[in-house]
């Protein structure tokens, strides 16, 4: 005699999903250091930001460190840099904590470091993503980003960093020759 219990695992997740009420993006400030350091520890293997880089991101005036939390819980956290005088902006990392993901809270994240690119004056806005994280390039394609290029043997592990880039104000920002070129 077959089972319900998929179904009620489905309905007990789908119950635990936070209601849209509950979910706030917001800057990160010093008082976030902590979660921030253990949401870099927990999310990526290698290439982690060190707490200090991180706490200079959270105090600098041309990044926008964006954090999400639901319930009033520390969910994901992004961080977007932009230049003077460049109008693309970069989105230099995005995590969510392992336990809540696949809830939608990154692609909301997502939005909201393109709205902050935009507030700033950025016409695009680019990444780089490491060439097997298969979750993160989906996200990245749905989202409407395109590929445009490569970092060879980029990241610790030695993998490639397949860049992205996607317009995000008024006229789209064509990738510069160099930008298309292998490093």
């Amino acid at each position: 005699m077959p089972t319900h219990s998929a179904s009620r695992n489905r309905l007990a997740r789908s119950a635990a999903i936070p209601a849209p009420d509950t979910v706030a993006i917001r800057r990160a400030t010093l008082a976030d250091l902590d979660a921030l350091v253990a949401l870099e520890q927990a999310v990526f293997a290698t290439d982690h930001m060190s707490r200090r880089s991180i706490r200079r991101f959270v105090t600098a005036p041309r990044a926008d460190v964006l954090v999400v939390e639901h319930g009033g819980r520390f969910a994901g956290a992004a961080v977007v840099l932009s230049r003077t005088g460049s109008d693309v902006a970069r989105l230099y990392s995005i995590a969510i904590d392992p336990a809540v993901a696949g809830r939608g809270f990154g692609p909301a994240l997502l939005a909201a470091a393109e709205a902050a690119a935009i507030a700033r004056g950025c016409r695009a806005i680019r990444l780089e993503v490491h060439e097997t994280n298969a979750r993160a390039i989906e996200r990245y394609r749905k989202a409407g980003y395109r590929e445009f290029g490569r970092h060879v043997a980029y990241y610790e592990d030695q993998g490639d960093a397949l860049r992205f880039e996607k317009p995000v104000g008024a006229e789209p920002v064509p990738p510069s020759r160099s930008s298309l070129t292998s490093s």
